[in-house]
């Protein structure tokens, strides 16, 4: 099963980033910016993002877009200082560009600014993993 981790982050704290290389380390899988296409098909991608505005990147839009006939399932994880998902808008990005999109998503809460001081956390960090590990459980069947 090819299992594949990648991140799109632009924040200067890097929670982003921080939750992919947890999950690289405790996955054993590598993790990679979005800012290289997928080189073969994926039977689950993790897709690490943030909320931005209100919305997603137009960089994680066009990952999937680029990628769309390569991914077999993608697998939400965001980070957010509010809370807020970023499920709506890559589920409609997904359905857009006919890739198949787990129902099951994940929001990290992390810091900006002054908020969320020291956030994603050790245990922030384990909840992404144990979230993944269930993804690869549930769908790897």
């Amino acid at each position: 099963m090819n299992i594949q981790i990648r991140y799109f982050t632009k924040s200067r704290k890097g929670n982003t980033k921080k939750i992919a290389d947890t999950l690289s380390s405790n996955l054993k899988i590598e993790s990679h910016s979005i800012n290289s296409n997928l080189k073969e098909e994926v039977d689950i991608l993790f897709l690490l993002n943030a909320m931005y505005a209100n919305n997603i990147d137009k960089k994680v839009a066009n990952f999937i877009s680029t990628n769309k006939d390569k991914i077999k399932l993608l697998v939400n994880i965001c980070t957010s200082c509010s809370g807020r998902s970023t499920y709506s808008r890559i589920k409609k990005c997904a359905i857009e560009n006919k890739v198949n999109i787990a129902t099951e998503d994940k929001v990290i809460i992390g810091q900006w600014l002054f908020f969320n001081k020291n956030r994603p956390n050790e245990k922030d960090l384990s909840l992404a993993v144990n979230f993944a590990k269930e993804i690869i459980n549930k769908y790897s069947k």
